[in-house]
């Protein structure tokens, strides 16, 4: 693929992270009699609100991994990234049917999520394929804990989200171990817990809004 070919793939990439309509390439998990469960009013609003965090993280998951991808000094880390994004993407394609589905919107910060993802996944690239593997180890291992977290509080209704969480969950566990054996190296505790402080920011926020 040459340079300009790449630069609009990536490009498209960015704009249906921000603005909608992702492509999945898988398709998504729960039967589709469970898209339409019975919940009330109160259940259809917390189910949307945990899907637009979901959503959230993985318009982040696009930023970081895009951000990485272009300065990753390892072409096998470069294919091991372009592959766990391409996985991500059918996470934000899920996320944003399972949404319409239940009546709500994605996240109206979807931007400057996207911004502020970019950039830090930069500065983690710039900073040597072992630290950038590392961020992303962190990372999947916090969205993880999330995910586990949803699935304990989504509605036993809630049939659909709960399948996409748990699908979701298990590529995450995945998408980190890919980058330990790629040779991720443990970021220090004290970037672990700016890391979680900027997860709750982003998590109490894109649960509303």
């Amino acid at each position: 693929m040459i340079p300009i070919d790449r630069f609009i793939l990536e490009f498209d990439t960015a704009l249906r992270s921000v603005v909608g309509g992702a492509n999945a390439q898988r398709p998504t998990p729960g039967s589709e009699s469970g898209a339409n469960a019975a919940l009330d009013s109160e259940q259809r609003k917390h189910a949307a609100g945990l899907m637009r965090i979901n959503h959230v993280g993985e318009v982040c998951a696009q930023a970081l991994y895009q951000s990485q991808k272009l300065v990753a000094r390892n072409s096998d880390i470069k294919e091991m990234l372009d592959h766990s994004a391409q996985e991500e993407m059918d996470h934000l394609a899920w996320c944003e049917t399972r949404l319409k589905e239940l009546g709500s919107h994605t996240s109206y910060l979807n931007p400057f999520w996207y911004a502020g993802s970019f950039a830090i996944g930069l500065a983690a690239g710039l900073a040597g394929d072992k630290w950038s593997l590392g961020f992303v180890a962190e990372t999947e291992k916090q969205v993880e804990s999330h995910l586990e977290s949803h699935l304990k509080t989504l509605p036993e209704e809630d049939h659909r989200s709960r399948a996409i969480v748990d699908q979701m969950r298990m590529d995450e566990i995945e998408h980190g171990q890919a980058a330990l054996h790629a040779g991720g190296a443990n970021l220090p505790e004290p970037i672990q817990k700016i890391m979680q402080a900027m997860s709750k920011v982003m998590t109490t926020a894109a649960y509303k809004i």
